[in-house]
C-alpha cells in the first residue's frame, strides 16, 4: 500500500500527528514511573512487615526491568515492522496493550501477578517506541529534527513527573495504591481510537528519499535482510550515541527509581507523597525547559558547529554530575535546588541526541536503527541499575548505590564529546551509505 500524507492537509495532520505523539508519549512516561511513586506501598503490601524481608528491595528494584526486559526484546521486532508496516497501527497495538496492562497491574493479587503485568507493559511499549520518532523524522526536516524531538521526548519528564504526581495524589485521595494504575485507563483507550484515524506519513518524505512512495519501492524494503543492518555498526556517530546513551540510561534509570523512597526513608525530606509531589514537580519543570531547550541549543548551534548535537549532550552531563553529588550530602531545602539543578542538565540531551540518531540513519531502516538502540541501551542499562542499586542497598543504604552508578553521568558526557567529531560527515553520509543495499535489492 502506498503511503502518504495528504498535501492539501500537510500542516493539519502534522501539528494533529505531533501532538497526539506528545501525549501518547506522556501516558507512557506516566505509566512507566507511576510504579515507582508507589513502590513502598506495593512493598508493604506483598512483604508486609511481620514477614521475612530479605531482599526485599532487591525484589522491588526488579519490577522496573522487567517492564525494560520486555520493552527492549520486543523493541527490535516492532522495529522491522516499522519499517514495512502501517505505523499508527502499530502505535495504537502499543498504546492499547500498555494501557491494559497498566490497569492490570492495580489488580494484581501477589508480587508474581504484579511482575507479569509489569513485563506486558513493556511489549506495549516495545511496539511504540521505535516507530514514534520516526513519523516526526519524517514530518521535519534534518535541520528542525532537533527541536521537534526534543517536543516529543519533552513528555519524558512530564510524564515521568505526572507518574510520580499521580501516585502521591491517589495515595491521598484514596491511601490505596491500586488506583494510580487503574487511573491511566481511560485516557489510554482514547488516545488508541485516535491513533486508527491518522493518515500514514510517507517515510523520507522530508529527507527527498522516495522509499516506500510505491508499491514497488515497498516491496523493495522488505527484501532486507538482517544482516544489512549491520551498516549501522559501521557509523560511529550512531554507535557513539547509543554507547552515550546507555551509560547515561545505566545512571539515570536507576537513580530514578529509587528517588523517593530515598527522600523519603533516609533522608527523611518529607512524607513519600509529599516527596512524590515535589519531586514530580521538579522533574516536570526542569525537564521540560532542559528538553526544549536542548532541542533548541541543538538547531542553533547547528549552524556553527556541525557535531553540536553532540557537544550540547555532553555539556549536559558534565554540568549535572557534580551538582546530583552534591545533593546527595547537602542539607534540605538546599538540596532541593541541586537536585532540580541536575534534573535539568540531565535532560538536556534527549533531543539532540535523539535528532543523531534520526539524521545518521537511512529512512529505509530508521524504525530499525532506534528499535536497536532501545534495545541496547536498555539492556545495558537501566534494565541493571534498579536491581543494581537495590542489592547495594540491601547491603549498606540509597545513597551507597547512587554513588556506584554517578560514574555513567560523566562516562556517558565524554563518549558524546569523541562523536561531536565525527557526526557532520555521518549526516552528510546518511543517505548514500544504505542506498547501495537498497539498489541491490531492487
Amino acid at each position: 500500500m502506498s503511503e502518504q500524507l495528504q498535501p492539501q492537509s500537510t500542516f493539519r495532520w502534522r501539528v494533529a500527528a505531533m501532538t497526539l505523539l506528545v501525549l501518547l508519549n506522556l501516558f507512557n512516561y506516566i505509566d512507566r514511573y507511576v510504579v515507582a511513586a508507589v513502590e513502598a506501598e506495593i512493598a508493604s503490601t506483598f512483604f508486609p512487615p511481620d514477614q521475612p524481608q530479605e531482599f526485599v528491595k532487591t525484589r522491588m528494584g526488579l519490577l522496573m526491568p522487567a517492564f525494560m526486559v520486555s520493552y527492549m526484546v520486543v523493541a527490535p521486532v516492532f522495529g522491522w515492522l516499522g519499517d514495512r508496516v502501517s505505523r499508527w497501527w502499530l502505535i495504537a497495538l502499543g498504546a492499547l496493550l500498555w494501557t491494559l496492562a497498566s490497569g492490570g497491574s492495580g489488580w494484581a493479587w501477589s508480587y508474581a501477578f504484579l511482575f507479569v503485568t509489569r513485563c506486558l507493559v513493556g511489549v506495549g511499549e516495545g511496539a511504540y517506541g521505535p516507530v514514534a520518532p520516526t513519523v516526526i523524522a519524517d514530518l521535519y526536516p534534518t535541520a528542525q529534527r532537533g527541536r521537534a524531538l526534543s517536543l516529543f521526548y519533552a513528555a519524558i519528564p512530564v510524564g515521568s513527573a505526572l507518574g510520580y504526581l499521580l501516585g502521591g495524589t491517589m495515595l491521598w485521595l484514596t491511601g490505596n495504591w491500586r488506583w494510580a494504575f487503574y487511573a491511566v485507563v481511560p485516557p489510554g483507550l482514547v488516545l488508541t481510537l485516535l491513533c486508527l484515524l491518522m493518515p500514514e506519513t510517507r517515510r523520507g518524505q522530508a529527507d527527498r528519499f522516495t522509499g516506500g512512495d510505491t508499491d514497488a519501492e515497498a516491496a523493495t524494503i522488505r527484501k532486507i535482510h538482517w544482516r544489512d543492518y549491520l551498516v549501522l555498526a559501521r557509523i560511529p556517530s550512531y554507535v557513539l550515541c547509543t554507547l552515550g546513551m546507555t551509560a547515561m540510561t545505566f545512571a539515570v534509570g536507576g537513580i530514578a527509581f529509587w528517588m523517593p523512597r530515598y527522600l523519603a526513608l533516609e533522608r527523611q525530606a518529607a512524607s513519600l507523597d509529599e516527596v512524590n509531589i515535589i519531586f514530580g514537580a521538579i522533574i516536570a519543570a526542569s525537564g521540560l525547559l532542559a528538553t526544549l531547550a536542548g532541542g533548541w541549543l541543538g538547531d542553533a548551534a547547528q549552524r556553527y558547529f556541525r557535531g553540536a548535537y553532540f557537544g550540547v549532550s555532553a555539556c549536559g552531563m558534565f554540568l549535572a554530575l557534580p551538582l546530583f553529588l552534591a545533593s546527595l550530602w547537602l542539607p534540605f531545602p538546599l538540596a532541593w535546588a541541586f537536585l532540580a539543578g541536575s534534573c535539568f542538565f540531565l535532560f538536556l540531551n534527549t533531543g539532540p541526541t535523539n535528532a543523531v540518531l534520526a539524521n545518521v540513519t537511512h529512512p529505509a531502516i530508521r524504525a530499525s536503527a532506534f528499535a536497536i538502540n532501545i534495545f541496547i541501551i536498555h539492556a545495558l542499562g537501566d534494565v541493571l541499575s534498579p536491581a543494581v542499586i537495590g542489592y547495594v542497598a540491601d547491603l549498606a543504604n540509597l545513597q551507597v548505590g547512587f554513588l556506584l552508578v554517578t560514574g555513567f553521568i560523566g562516562l556517558s558526557g565524554l563518549v558524546w564529546l569523541i562523536g561531536a567529531r565525527f557526526l557532520d560527515a555521518d549526516t552528510r553520509l546518511a543517505l548514500t551509505r544504505f542506498q547501495s543495499v537498497i539498489e541491490c535489492k531492487s
